[in-house]
């Protein structure tokens, strides 16, 4: 009896937790590439190599690693993400622009506008990228049935509390909705560490 409780108080808090709270999730720096960008750097008609899936439908970390260099700086071992996409885009945090040199403006991941251009490398090539190193603005990823659930829209700016050992109201959060979207809020490891985030930090929207 006991242990039917206690499973019956599991699944009553996981959906109060479903209803009022958001899972956050600390983005690293990664590399979205372009197809031609791929053969430019691991060789012709390369395809990259699936690793594991994100929290995002289609999304998925990739075996390859490249390398970030700046005029004072680089960073190894930068994930890659997939699928290739249109334009090469380079998400970093404000700390790793301290460590290249450069700072980048914060802006939503696609928008390439004014950004800052960047070298990659690999063992087999290089590129120099013209324009698409940023930090990514804070946001949240949101389905449409969630959407309706917390009552905003697409593009509309939250403030939002992150709960854990140190507490934290982040305020400029983006909502991004879409039906292709699982509902997580994504933030980089500069704020996680403000946060004091782990693994499974919970947020909630308390301010439209």
């Amino acid at each position: 009896m006991e242990n039917l409780l206690n499973e019956i108080v599991k699944e009553v808090v996981s959906r109060v937790k479903k209803e009022v709270f958001i899972e956050v999730e600390a983005s690293g720096r990664h590399v979205h590439l372009s197809e031609e960008d791929v053969e430019k750097l691991f060789g012709k008609g390369y395809i990259l190599t699936k690793l594991k899936d994100l929290s995002q439908p289609g999304q998925y970390a990739c075996k390859e690693r490249v390398t970030i260099i700046g005029p004072k700086g680089t960073l190894k071992n930068v994930v890659v993400l997939g699928p290739c996409r249109k334009k090469t885009q380079v998400e970093i945090s404000l700390t790793d622009g301290s460590i290249l040199g450069l700072k980048p403006p914060i802006k939503q991941s696609g928008d390439l506008e004014n950004t800052l251009g960047i070298k990659i490398a690999t063992e087999k090539g290089e590129i120099e990228l013209q324009k698409g190193l940023m930090v990514a603005k804070r946001h949240i990823h949101m389905s449409i049935e969630d959407a309706k659930k917390f009552n905003v829209g697409d593009n509309e700016v939250v403030e939002v509390k992150v709960f854990g050992k140190r507490p934290l109201i982040f305020d400029d959060v983006v909502v991004r909705v879409s039906d292709k979207f699982k509902t997580y809020m994504h933030i980089d490891y500069d704020e996680a560490n403000a946060c004091a985030y782990s693994k499974g930090s919970i947020a909630r929207i308390i301010k439209r």
